[in-house]
């Protein structure tokens, strides 16, 4: 029997039950609890997109291939600008507004999204002050997540892994020659600048184009990330001031603490040397 004749717009993309996913809590409902919810779906939906694309760019890095990665670093930022670009619409929520329905959150937060987490481990990072508290293990960032859960297996797993600036490596290696000691670093720690490595990689900025291109598009990916943290932490201090955040996190503060860590640092320290 030939199912596909009976495949619609509506059964493919699964609509009727993407319609069902949003399910308010507050009484009446309150109105505006449904934006909240629907702009968080959306956001989730998107991670899942970048954390795919993320993991072609990886494999197209390591291969060498400068267009399919350039192609999708460009992807990637584009949906960073659209993320970004959301939280216009939830600042048209008033603190009052949120109020209405915040108490139904309980311990609900935003902090508490798996795949942000995954596609920052993803991205190279390596939360030091989780790794302290966790006695050397590594897995700070996934401390909030349930014990042998799937969310915690993936971010964890992420951690474990050579991220996307281990990836551009074997990329630059394929255009000129690293110091030796780049290939020995140790994937689940905080990738700390290097000179030595700076040093080839204005080489490539200056001989190199395709290269240079890459580095570029790498940077572009990073200021995405950091425009999004700074957007969302004024998103949030503007509809909750100073209060604690929804899931026991302190908030605002906290995602303050998260501003200004570039994931690709060298590319960064590059550019006062040229």
């Amino acid at each position: 029997m030939n199912h596909e004749k009976h495949l619609t717009y509506t059964t493919y993309l699964k609509v009727d039950e993407l319609l069902e996913l949003q399910q308010p809590l507050s009484d009446g409902p309150e109105h505006d609890e449904l934006l909240f919810i629907t702009i968080h779906q959306v956001y989730e939906l998107w991670f899942k997109q970048i954390l795919h694309e993320l993991s072609a760019l990886q494999q197209g890095l390591e291969k060498g291939e400068t267009h399919r990665s350039m192609g999708l670093l460009g992807r990637v930022r584009n949906i960073m600008k659209t993320c970004v670009s959301q939280l216009d619409i939830l600042e048209t929520m008033t603190p009052l507004q949120f109020n209405s329905f915040r108490e139904r959150l309980s311990s609900a937060s935003g902090f508490q999204s798996a795949q942000f987490r995954e596609l920052e481990a993803v991205l190279g990072r390596r939360d030091q002050a989780g790794r302290d508290a966790d006695k050397g293990s590594g897995m700070g960032m996934a401390e909030h997540l349930a014990p042998g859960s799937k969310a915690r297996g993936k971010v964890e797993a992420a951690m474990s892994r050579p991220s996307v600036w281990h990836s551009a490596l074997k990329y630059f290696e394929t255009r000129t020659k690293l110091p030796e000691h780049v290939h020995a670093h140790d994937v689940t720690t905080a990738w700390q600048e290097d000179e030595e490595l700076q040093e080839r990689l204005i080489w490539l900025h200056v001989n190199d184009p395709e290269a240079s291109m890459i580095g570029e598009a790498l940077v572009d990916l990073d200021e995405g990330l950091q425009e999004w943290r700074y957007r969302h932490v004024k998103m949030v201090e503007r509809t909750i001031g100073k209060k604690i955040g929804s899931g026991g996190s302190s908030g605002a503060g906290y995602l303050a603490s998260t501003l200004f860590n570039p994931v690709f640092p060298d590319l960064w320290a590059i550019r006062s040397k040229f």
